[in-house]
């Protein structure tokens, strides 16, 4: 019986990343990311633009790909785990590798999960220094990559960092495949209806995975609690911080997700958590916050002082990786569509390469937030207001107000579900699907 042939999911703005930065063989490309967003398929795809270019230009290449989850592979190369769950024994790894490197050609060496290995440094390192040795890894972890990284690698790296599919990504693979298996005549409308789209995409999820169950709201479920969230949380974080009762890190959790887009301080948590019945002391929660940042599963929004030009301490807003995951977590489809909206285009700003915060403007004693300020490490900020919808005069009056305290004439946003676009006292508004799918 022959093997199914693999569905790919199209990743062009990190296969374009990958492309950038393969001239600079001296640099190690890291990709990061939460668990099973995509980091080995990227790789996939990655190789196969490899392998075209090489034939095409007549040029002969060696690929070396070993995925330290596949515990045959390891095995075969005499890796072990210790009692914490690493691997040990690197230069196991390197000798392997080195043993298959091909003199006078070029040869790239893809190492998936390498966090798993204690002392991976060692092995990306003595691999980047061979000239015709180009290397690529992938992490789950921020913590493992935070360890005098700019020590041991000398800084001779470039970090890639990865989320599951964009609504953009995800509708032009679902718009593909949905028609296929629509069951209804309401279904085969929505394949291609934006906003219909976008309404699976929050429920059902952005994992690339979820989309070969389309409509199995079941399957999707359990793959996100199973083999997303709960293998998270216990590789990265109970492993890590070596808890014994994960009761009190679910309920950190689901407080966190449940509060997306709400300004929050750890003291504020605390006292959440204790009205819900659960006593979890300060520093613990601010423990597994970290370990959730760590592992991607959530993401730190501070606040910027607009006028003063500086970041605000104290408090800050949390936004999760994925909208399909909180669903699937906390059991509900239809609640707070603002905040998730909210979500949505925070993570697409990420994406898109800007550093993100809070905005905050104090006049007369009077504190008015702008959703989000948006800076690349060269160019300008822009700001950006978001809104479900804005059509009523007392709605757009409200929601344009924070842009219009802002003093400077960097670029100013309105993005909500209304249809069309236009321009408001410098501001512009556009229509948050057309933006997400990149049509304004």
């Amino acid at each position: 019986m022959k093997k199914a042939v693999e569905h790919l999911i199209g990743r062009p703005t990190y296969i374009a990343q990958l492309q950038k930065w393969r001239s600079q063989q001296d640099l190690i490309k890291i990709i990061t990311g939460v668990r099973r967003c995509g980091k080995s398929k990227l790789f996939s795809l990655y190789q196969m633009d490899l392998e075209i270019e090489s034939h095409n230009k007549k040029q002969k290449i060696n690929i070396i790909n070993i995925n330290l989850e596949d515990l045959m592979k390891t095995r075969e190369i005499g890796l072990e785990y210790d009692k914490e769950g690493f691997l040990t024994d690197y230069n196991k790894l390197l000798d392997y590798v080195v043993a298959r490197l091909k003199p006078q050609i070029m040869n790239y060496v893809f190492l998936d999960e390498i966090q798993l290995l204690r002392d991976w440094q060692r092995v990306a390192n003595t691999l980047r220094l061979h000239e015709n040795v180009d290397v690529y890894l992938t992490g789950s972890n921020a913590y493992m990559f935070s360890s005098d990284l700019a020590n041991t690698l000398g800084g001779r790296y470039v970090e890639i960092k990865m989320q599951p599919l964009s609504f953009k990504e995800y509708y032009s693979d679902y718009t593909m495949r949905a028609p296929i298996h629509a069951l209804t005549i309401k279904e085969m409308e929505d394949t291609r209806n934006p906003l219909g789209v976008y309404s699976h995409y929050i429920k059902k999820s952005g994992f690339p995975q979820t989309l070969d169950f389309l409509y199995d709201r079941q399957l999707i479920n359990d793959y996100l609690m199973d083999t997303v969230y709960r293998n998270t949380i216990q590789k990265d974080i109970v492993r890590r911080f070596k808890i014994s009762d994960t009761n009190k890190l679910d309920a950190v959790v689901r407080y966190l997700f449940d509060n997306i887009g709400n300004e929050t301080s750890v003291r504020n948590i605390e006292k959440g958590l204790k009205a819900g019945g659960f006593s979890v002391s300060v520093p613990t929660i601010s423990t597994y916050i970290q370990g959730l940042i760590d592992s991607y599963l959530m993401y730190k929004c501070d606040r910027y002082d607009i006028k003063g030009k500086q970041l605000l301490e104290n408090s800050a807003k949390y936004y999760v990786a994925d909208i399909g995951l909180r669903t699937a977590l906390l059991g509900h489809e239809d609640m707070d569509q603002g905040h998730i909206l909210e979500n949505v285009v925070y993570l697409e700003l990420l994406r898109r390469g800007y550093q993100v915060s809070v905005g905050k403007i104090n006049k007369g004693g009077k504190n008015i937030e702008v959703d989000f300020v948006a800076q690349k490490s060269v160019g300008e900020v822009e700001y950006y207001q978001v809104a479900l919808y804005a059509l009523e005069p007392e709605v757009l009056k409200r929601e344009l107000a924070p842009l219009e305290e802002i003093e400077d004439n960097y670029p100013k946003f309105l993005l909500s579900m209304d249809y069309g676009s236009g321009n408001t006292k410098g501001i512009k508004r556009l229509n948050v699907l057309e933006w997400l799918l990149e049509l304004e």
